[in-house]
C-alpha cells in the first residue's frame, strides 16, 4: 500500500476531497479513509474525526495490496469517484452523501459504492467511530437487521451489498471482499441523532448514488455562468454549495475546525459557523452566477437573525442562528500534533464595523438582482444605517478579528460601503429614512480615509492611522468602488511587494513570521487589478493561482508558499468565492 499517512496517522491536507448533502460535509482522503464526518449537521460534534486525532474515528475502504490512485468528481456533482489500480486489477469507489427524491434526506446516508473494473482486487473496510471530542464512548448495538453503532445520541447503521461483513464485536464494524470485472459492492453508513434509525434496503441506497449525481447535475445545469474559467468557477460554486446549510439557509465559513494556520501551532480556529462577512461575499458571487434559491434562503436567514439581535450585530452565529456556546479545548492531539483543538470561536461578541457594510452589501446585491424588500426589513435597515452614522467613529477588532481595537481603515470603508448602499437603496425606493444624513456621513468617512488612511511615505493605504503597516483587505474596496484610481493601483503594488510570496499574499504586515499566505487575498488582488485597469496583469496572476487548488479543485484557507502545502480549515468558503469573483471580474460580470 502507498504510504500516504505519516507515522502518526495523518495525511497532507491536500489529500482531502469533500462530499456533502446540504446539511453536513465528509472529507475523503486519497487512501480511501473518511477522516471527518459530523452528523447530523456540519457544526455537530463529529463521530469521525481522525483528521484531528488518530483515535477519533474513521471509515476506511481501500485495496489491501499496494496501489496507485486517481480521482475526480462525477461531472457537475459533489460525488467523488476514486480509481485504485493494483498489480491484480482495478476498482472504482464512488463516495456520495445521498440526497432524496425531493431534496435532502431526513437522515444521513453515506454511500460507498465499489465497482470492479478489471481483474480482481482484495478490499477491506472498517467503520470505527471516535469519542465525539472526548464526550462519549462508542458501543456496538447488535441487531437482527444488521450492526448498529452508537455514540452518545448518534446512531450509525451499517448496510451493504456483497461487502463481506465480519462478525462484529467491540466498538467498530469491519469487512473484506474481492472485486471482479463488473462486480458491484456497497458499504453504507446511515445515521440519525436522538431519533429512531431507519435501515434502508441496501439496493435503495445504491440507487440513491445515481439519483444524487443526477440531482447535482440538475443544479449545475442551472448554473448561469459561461465566462472565462468556467470549470474552476463551477467547481468552486459546487464547493460553496457544500457549505450551505439547507435546513436554515445559513452558510458556513468552512467545513472544519482547528486545522492550523501555522506549523508552530496556536492559531487554530473553529470555522463551522455562519459569518455575516463570509455570507456577504458568498452571496455577491452566487447572485452573479444566477443562483436564486440559495441567495434568497441566505438573505432571509440573515435578516431574521439580525432582527432578533436588534442593534447588537453578532459577527457570526451557529448554523441554526443560535449564539455560539463558550469555547472549549478538547484533549486531542490536533492535526499532525499541532494543537490546540478548538470547539467554538473566541471572536464571538467582538465589535467589527465591517459587518455593517457586509449586511448592506448583501441587501443591495439582492435588490439589484430584481427583488424587493419587505416593510420590516426596510425599517430594520434604516435603523442600522442610522447606527452606522454614529458607530463608525469607534475603534474595533477589524476584519481579521484581532484583540487590539484600533481605527482600522478597512473597517471605516465597511461603514462607507454600508451608507453608500443605504443611499442607493433609498434612491431605488427600497429604503426610507434620513437619506441626507446617510449621504453626508458617507462623504465624511471618505474624507477621513483619504486624510488618515493614506501614507505618502508608503504610497499606499495603510492598516490604521499613523502606521506604515499594510492590510490586504483594503483590496476589497477596489471592488466596492471606493477607489479604482492611482492610489489603489499603488496600494496593490505595495501589498504585493511587502506581503507577496510568488502569486500569493499574506493578510497583513508581520504575518510572514506567524502563518501561511491567505488564499482569498491573492484572488482579491486579481479583482483589484481588473478594477484599476490592469487586466493583463490580472490574467497572469489568475493563471498562476488556479493550479494551487488540489487535484479535485478543493482549496484551504491558506497555502505555505515554501512547498504549496495546505494550511488552515477546508474547504474554505472565502477562498472559493474569491476565485469566483476574480473570474467574474475578468469576464466583466462582477
Amino acid at each position: 500500500m502507498i504510504a500516504l499517512r505519516d507515522e502518526a496517522g495523518f495525511v497532507d491536507l491536500r489529500s482531502y476531497a469533500a462530499i456533502g448533502d446540504g446539511r453536513t460535509v465528509a472529507l475523503v482522503a486519497l487512501d480511501g479513509s473518511i477522516d471527518w464526518y459530523p452528523t447530523p449537521d456540519l457544526d455537530s460534534t463529529p463521530s469521525f474525526a481522525r483528521l484531528l486525532d488518530p483515535d477519533e474515528g474513521f471509515i476506511t475502504l481501500a485495496p489491501t495490496a499496494e496501489y496507485s490512485v486517481e480521482r475526480r468528481y462525477a461531472d457537475g456533482s459533489n460525488v467523488l469517484e476514486t480509481t485504485y489500480t493494483t498489480a491484480t486489477g482495478s476498482v472504482r469507489i464512488t463516495d456520495s452523501l445521498n440526497t432524496g427524491v425531493a431534496g435532502r434526506l431526513p437522515w444521513g446516508e453515506l454511500a460507498r459504492r465499489i465497482d470492479g473494473l478489471t481483474g480482481t482486487v482484495d478490499m477491506a473496510w472498517s467503520v470505527a467511530p471516535g469519542s465525539c471530542f472526548g464526550t462519549a464512548s462508542p458501543w456496538l448495538d447488535g441487531g437482527t437487521d444488521g450492526p448498529v453503532l452508537r455514540v452518545d445520541a448518534v446512531g450509525l447503521g451499517i448496510r451493504g451489498i456483497d461487502h463481506g461483513l465480519k462478525v462484529s464485536t467491540g466498538r467498530s464494524v469491519e469487512g473484506a471482499f474481492t472485486t471482479s470485472e463488473g462486480s458491484r459492492h456497497l458499504v453504507a453508513v446511515v445515521s440519525t441523532h436522538d431519533e429512531p434509525l431507519p435501515l434502508p434496503d441496501p439496493q435503495t441506497i445504491d440507487d440513491g448514488v445515481d439519483r444524487t449525481i443526477t440531482n447535482w447535475q440538475a443544479w449545475s445545469d442551472d448554473f448561469a455562468y459561461d465566462g472565462e474559467y468556467r470549470h474552476a468557477v463551477l467547481r468552486s460554486a459546487l464547493t460553496l454549495k457544500l457549505l450551505l446549510h439547507s435546513p436554515s439557509g445559513s452558510i458556513a465559513a468552512a467545513a472544519t475546525t482547528s486545522l492550523p494556520e501555522s506549523a508552530m501551532g496556536g492559531k487554530n480556529w473553529d470555522y463551522r459557523y455562519a459569518w455575516v462577512r463570509d455570507t456577504a461575499y458568498t452571496l455577491h458571487a452566487l447572485t452573479r452566477v444566477g443562483l436564486r434559491e440559495e441567495v434568497h434562503a441566505a438573505v432571509s436567514w440573515l435578516l431574521k437573525n439580525l432582527r432578533a439581535q436588534r442593534s447588537d450585530l453578532e459577527v457570526f452565529t451557529r448554523l441554526n442562528g443560535d449564539i455560539p456556546d463558550a469555547t472549549r479545548r478538547p484533549d486531542l492531539t490536533g492535526w499532525r500534533n499541532i494543537g490546540p483543538v478548538v470547539d467554538g470561536n473566541p471572536a464571538a461578541g467582538q465589535l467589527q464595523l465591517g459587518v455593517f457594510g457586509d449586511v448592506f452589501d448583501i441587501v443591495w446585491q439582492y435588490v439589484q438582482a430584481g427583488h424587493v424588500l419587505d416593510p420590516s426589513t426596510m425599517r430594520q435597515l434604516a435603523d442600522l444605517a442610522d447606527l452606522t452614522c454614529d458607530i463608525w467613529h469607534r475603534r474595533d477588532a477589524g476584519m481579521w478579528e484581532l484583540p487590539e481595537e484600533r481605527h482600522y481603515v478597512s473597517s471605516k470603508l465597511g461603514c462607507w460601503n454600508a451608507l453608500r448602499c443605504a443611499v442607493l437603496l433609498a434612491e431605488r425606493g427600497q429604503l426610507q429614512g434620513p437619506v441626507e444624513r446617510w449621504a453626508a456621513e458617507r462623504d465624511l468617512i471618505r474624507d477621513w480615509v483619504e486624510e488618515h488612511g493614506w501614507s505618502e511615505e508608503r504610497q499606499s493605504y495603510v492598516w490604521y492611522p499613523g502606521s506604515t503597516e499594510l492590510d490586504a483587505s483594503i483590496l476589497l474596496h477596489a471592488m466596492s468602488g471606493f477607489d479604482t484610481g492611482p492610489r489603489m493601483s499603488a496600494t496593490i503594488d505595495a501589498l504585493r511587494e511587502e506581503l507577496g510570496a510568488g502569486p500569493l499574499l499574506y493578510r497583513y504586515s508581520g504575518m510572514q513570521e506567524e502563518e501561511a499566505t491567505f488564499v482569498a487575498c491573492a484572488y482579491w488582488a486579481v479583482s483589484a487589478l481588473v478594477a484599476v485597469g490592469r487586466r493583463d496583469e490580472a490574467v497572469d496572476l489568475m493563471e498562476e493561482l488556479l493550479p494551487l487548488a488540489n487535484d479535485v479543485g478543493i482549496m484551504s484557507e491558506m497555502v505555505d508558499p515554501s512547498d504549496d502545502s495546505f494550511m488552515g480549515n477546508l474547504p474554505q468558503g472565502l477562498s472559493h468565492l474569491a476565485l469566483i469573483v476574480a473570474a467574474l471580474s475578468l469576464s466583466g460580470k462582477a
